[in-house]
């Protein structure tokens, strides 16, 4: 099982109850899901977002896309999705598209679909591992995040 470091160092600062899922190597949340056979709707997959103060996170299930224009409501400007290179520079030890939903400083909006869930799958840094917790569980290391409705369902043919 491979966990990013600096997700792995968190998970055990805040004593998380997770277990890890390998599956086949994957180049989206939502092929992780279907090899994983969890539903969509249960892989949280995280975004990253730049505001105009600083980064922000996403954090929405696998089979929704980021509504951007809902986040302006929630924060007061629009966001813009960060590129590949941001990405790289603040989740160094992560594959890009696997980005884990806490661990690395950043702050944290979580839409509100992920609470209806009672258990949560995201990825661990790479493209062929899930972490697993319950929702009790995901709620309270998520405790200082923001919750909001910004992703609305996406199209998949």
């Amino acid at each position: 099982m491979t966990i990013a470091p600096k997700l792995q160092h968190y998970l055990d600062e805040v004593h998380a109850d997770y277990d890890v899922i390998e599956h086949q190597p994957t180049k989206s949340s939502l092929e992780t899901a279907s090899a994983s056979s969890v539903p969509a709707e249960k892989v949280a997959k995280a975004v990253l977002l730049d505001t105009d103060d600083d980064y922000l996170l996403a954090v929405l299930p696998s089979d929704r896309r980021v509504e951007l224009s809902e986040l302006r409501s929630e924060l007061g400007h629009k966001p813009r999705l960060a590129s590949e290179d941001e990405i790289k520079s603040l989740f160094s030890d992560c594959d890009v598209g696997a980005v884990p939903p806490a661990g690395y400083g950043v702050q944290v909006i979580v839409d509100n679909s992920i609470d209806q869930q009672p258990d949560v799958y995201f990825e661990a840094g790479d493209h062929a591992s899930l972490v697993h917790m319950r929702h009790d569980e995901f709620s309270r290391m998520m405790k200082d995040a923001r919750y909001g409705q910004f992703s609305e369902p996406a199209l998949i043919d």
